[in-house]
């Protein structure tokens, strides 16, 4: 993959969020107002991982959760989180999907796939199928499910509003074929080019995390500290991701946001915990709300959501 940059990124700045405002916040609207999530991860070895996200998501301020995981997580699953509807999913991809996961994936106006799966080959199969089915809902891949986008570009992908990549620079070298030295070395053109390529909002991560665009625009955010890599950190960044894409943001201001958030969280926690290492993945789930409130605003009254009732599923 070449990795040509052809103008300097912009800097990510709470400035440049303002110009992104987040959806304002009915407060005579229920739960279906502010979306509905799906997350679709987790395996028998890593099922805290879709826990993560979807807690992310819910903490962004997304109204309903479903999750979809493997039956052997899924009693787990649902006693880590009573919030969710959760969808106990065949072993090894069952074909065709189950009937419950088109419907949430039908209803859903954000769909997250790849926290904690294991097996590639079944995650981009699975990935392929479910895709038709997210008709008019943001996509948010994560993990192995974004080589689903790499070995097949754009399939699947034409009806969605949008779709996003998370990669860091490790799964940026398997994704494009090189190697993680050169990915580190020239982040941002890498980002760029996987942009353009694949038609995403790429989020490439890192000490420095580089926000593309389709169109080859690029954002670079320098706030990020230490104390964010750690085990599921990179889950609950994407799960905040969705969570804000199901509230109505558009993919390159819901990752842009989700950034910036997931990065205040870790500050938060740095400043309150007087470390900056050793606090925990799940801990920056619950720095959220009070970060965000001050940027949401009331909606106008007589404000109704921008989509309300959502396509019947397809695919499968």
């Amino acid at each position: 993959m070449p990795a040509a940059t052809a103008h300097r990124a912009f800097a990510l700045t709470r400035t440049t969020l303002r110009r992104w405002p987040l959806p304002p916040i009915d407060a005579d609207g229920d739960k279906e107002v502010r979306g509905h999530v799906l997350v679709v991860g987790g395996s028998g070895e890593i099922p805290g991982a879709a826990v993560l996200a979807a807690t992310a998501a819910l903490r962004a301020g997304a109204g309903k959760l479903a999750l979809a995981v493997p039956r052997a997580a899924a009693l787990a699953v649902a006693s880590a989180m009573p919030e969710a509807r959760v969808i106990a999913l065949p072993e090894g991809g069952a074909t065709p999907l189950p009937a419950s996961l088109r419907e949430a994936a039908g209803a859903a106006d954000a769909v997250l796939i790849g926290p904690g799966m294991l097996g590639e080959r079944a995650t981009v199969a699975l990935v392929h199928r479910l895709l038709p089915c997210c008709v008019g809902a943001t996509v948010v891949l994560d993990a192995l499910a974004m080589s689903a986008v790499a070995a097949a570009p754009h399939r699947g992908t034409t009806g969605c509003a949008g779709l996003v990549l998370t990669p860091h620079a490790g799964e940026m070298a398997h994704l494009s074929g090189r190697s993680k030295a050169m990915v580190c070395a020239d982040a941002e053109g890498f980002a760029r080019v996987a942009a353009q390529r694949w038609q995403a909002c790429v989020a490439l991560k890192g000490a420095r995390t580089f926000v593309a665009a389709p169109d080859g625009t690029a954002w670079r955010f320098d706030g990020g500290g230490p104390g964010l890599a750690t085990s599921g950190s990179g889950d609950v960044l994407a799960g905040v991701i969705a969570g804000l894409a199901a509230r109505g943001l558009p993919a390159l201001h819901a990752a842009g946001w989700g950034i910036w958030a997931h990065a205040a969280a870790g500050a938060a926690l740095q400043r309150r915990l007087g470390c900056r290492v050793g606090f925990l993945a799940r801990e920056l789930c619950d720095e959220l709300p009070r970060l965000l409130a001050p940027f949401s605003r009331p909606a106008r009254s007589g404000r109704r959501p921008a989509r309300s009732g959502r396509r019947p599923a397809r695919g499968g």
